[in-house]
C-alpha cells in the first residue's frame, strides 16, 4: 500500500480542491496533515486563530478523524511525517506569500527525494500567471482585471464521492482550544458553514450587491472573507456560480480585487511592509507620545467623528468591517490623523477574523495613497460625508455608538453641532477634517516634488 501526505494550509475543504485530487490518484492512501507554525501563529490575533481551530474541527470530522495536527517548524515536521508512512509525495495548494514561498522552499529540499507537488493555489488566477505585453507585472487594478477576464479561472475541480484516509498509525496532538475571544463572536466556521453563507448570498442579494455594497447598514454584503482566507471554499467555486446581472458582475470584480493583491504581493513581496510606491518612501508621519495617544482614540473607537468611531468598535465587536467602513477609517487614519500606514495595517491583522496579507497590507496602501493607484494623493475621505452618503439614517452608527442612539436623524453624523454639544460623553471631533485634509495634500505635494 502507498500513502500519499496531503498537507492542508490555506485550503481546508473538500471541494474543488485539486491537490486532494493529485493526491489521491497518486496513492492508495492519503494521509491528511495540518502543522501548526509558530511563525503564523504568534502574528495571529485571537480572532483569526479561533477561526482556524473551528476550520480544523471540521475538517478532523470530515477526514474521518484522520487529520493529524502537529506543531512544529513545517521543515521538520512535514519531511518527518513523510519518512514515516513512507510518502510517495506531498502534495499541497501552492502558496504565493513570501513567508510561504521560503517555507516551502525549505520543505522542499528537507523532503529530499520525495517530491512537494503544488497543485492548484487558493486563487481564481494563481499570482504570476499575468503580465503586460511587455512583460511586465500590473501595478494597476482596472488593465489587470481586463486581462483576468481576458483569462478567466478554470472550472471548479470535481468533489471526490470517497477519500481512502489514513493516520498512518501516527500520534496526533488534536487541535488546540480555542483563544480567549473577549466578548467577540465569530460566525460559523468551515467548509459546511461556507458554503451555507454563499448559498444564502447567491439570489436577490447578489443580483442587487452593486447597489447595497456600500451601505454599512444593510446586509448587502456575502460576508465570506474570512471563508476565502482559510480556503474553506475556493473562489474558482464562487465566481462559476455568479450570473450575469450587474451586481453579480460587481462581486465578481472584488473576487479579482483579492486575486490582484495577491499579484501585487507574489512580484513585489517587500510590499507587504514598504511602501510600493518608492517616491512615497520619504512620506511624512507623526510620531511620539501626541501620535501615539491619537492612534488609541482612533483604535478604540474615540475620534469623534461617529462613522470612524462605528467601524472601529464594529472591528473590536466582530472582528471584522464592512468594506467601505475599513476605507473610511484607513483615509482618516493617514491622512487626517498623519500616521503610518502599517500601523492601521497591524492593528486589523491583530484583530481581524479575515486577516490577509496581501489584501490587508495593499487596501491600506491604496487608502493611504502609496499603494496600486494612478492618482491616489488627493483622495482624502470626508468622514461626515461618508456617513451621510453611506449611512443617510445612521442605523449603522447608533448599532456600534450607543452613546448616539438618542441623537435624531441626520445630526447622528455631526453630534457636535447639538445645543450643549455631543451627548452621553461621546467626545468631540479630535481634529479638524478641512484642516488636515489640505495638510495631508500638502505632505503629499512636498513628498511628490522632492522626488522629481
Amino acid at each position: 500500500m502507498t500513502t500519499a501526505v496531503l498537507w492542508f494550509r490555506r485550503d481546508l475543504r473538500l471541494a474543488d480542491h485539486p491537490a486532494l485530487l493529485a493526491a489521491r490518484d497518486q496513492a492508495d492512501d492519503v494521509l491528511p496533515l495540518f502543522v501548526l507554525d509558530d511563525a503564523l501563529r504568534r502574528p495571529s490575533g485571537a480572532p483569526r486563530l479561533a477561526f482556524l481551530h473551528r476550520c480544523l474541527r471540521e475538517l478532523e470530522e470530515r477526514t474521518d478523524g484522520r487529520l493529524r495536527v502537529v506543531t512544529g517548524r513545517p521543515e521538520d515536521v512535514v519531511p518527518r511525517v513523510a519518512r514515516q508512512v513512507a510518502a510517495t509525495g506531498v502534495h499541497v495548494s501552492s502558496d504565493h506569500a513570501p513567508y510561504g514561498r521560503a517555507r516551502d522552499e525549505r520543505v522542499r529540499e528537507a523532503l529530499g527525494d520525495v517530491p512537494l507537488v503544488a497543485t492548484g493555489s487558493p486563487f481564481g488566477v494563481t499570482p504570476g500567471a499575468l503580465l503586460k505585453d511587455d512583460g511586465t507585472p500590473y501595478k494597476v487594478y482596472s488593465p489587470y482585471a481586463r486581462a483576468w477576464r481576458a483569462r478567466g479561472p478554470h472550472r471548479p475541480a470535481v468533489t471526490p464521492r470517497t477519500v481512502p484516509w489514513t493516520d498512518g498509525g501516527l500520534p496526533s496532538e488534536g487541535v488546540p482550544d480555542d483563544p480567549d475571544l473577549g466578548g467577540v463572536v465569530l460566525p460559523e466556521a468551515g467548509e459546511r458553514a461556507a458554503l451555507a453563507r454563499w448559498e444564502e448570498f447567491l439570489g436577490d442579494r447578489a443580483s442587487a450587491y452593486a447597489q447595497t455594497r456600500n451601505l454599512p447598514a444593510v446586509a448587502g454584503t456575502s460576508v465570506m472573507s474570512a471563508h476565502l482566507k482559510y480556503g474553506c471554499i475556493h473562489p474558482r467555486t464562487m465566481h462559476a456560480a455568479l450570473g450575469p446581472s450587474d451586481g453579480e458582475r460587481t462581486y465578481g470584480g472584488e473576487l479579482i480585487w483579492r486575486d490582484f493583491y495577491a499579484d501585487v504581493l507574489w512580484h513585489h513581496p517587500r510590499s507587504a511592509r514598504e511602501d510600493l510606491q518608492p517616491q512615497l518612501a520619504g512620506l511624512e508621519y507623526d510620531e511620539g507620545p501626541d501620535a501615539d495617544a491619537r492612534f488609541e482614540a482612533w483604535a478604540t473607537g474615540r475620534t469623534g467623528y461617529p462613522i470612524v468611531d462605528a467601524g472601529m468598535r464594529q472591528l473590536l465587536g466582530e472582528a471584522w468591517v464592512h468594506n467601505r467602513v475599513r476605507m473610511i477609517v484607513g483615509s482618516f487614519l493617514t491622512k487626517d490623523l498623519h500616521l503610518y500606514w502599517r500601523r492601521g495595517a497591524s492593528h486589523f491583522m491583530q484583530h481581524l477574523r479575515d486577516g490577509d496579507l496581501a489584501s490587508n497590507q495593499h487596501g491600506w496602501q491604496w487608502v493611504a495613497g502609496t499603494g496600486t493607484d494612478a492618482s491616489p494623493y488627493f483622495r482624502v475621505f470626508n468622514p461626515v460625508k461618508q456617513g451621510r452618503d453611506h449611512d443617510a439614517d445612521g442605523e449603522y452608527i447608533r448599532r456600534w455608538v450607543p452613546e448616539l442612539r438618542d441623537v435624531p436623524g441626520k445630526a447622528v453624523h455631526e453630534p457636535w453641532t447639538l445645543p450643549g454639544g455631543p451627548p452621553n460623553g461621546y467626545p468631540p471631533p479630535m481634529v479638524d477634517h478641512s484642516v488636515e485634509r489640505a495638510e495631508a495634500l500638502r505632505r503629499y505635494a512636498a513628498t511628490r516634488d522632492a522626488s522629481r
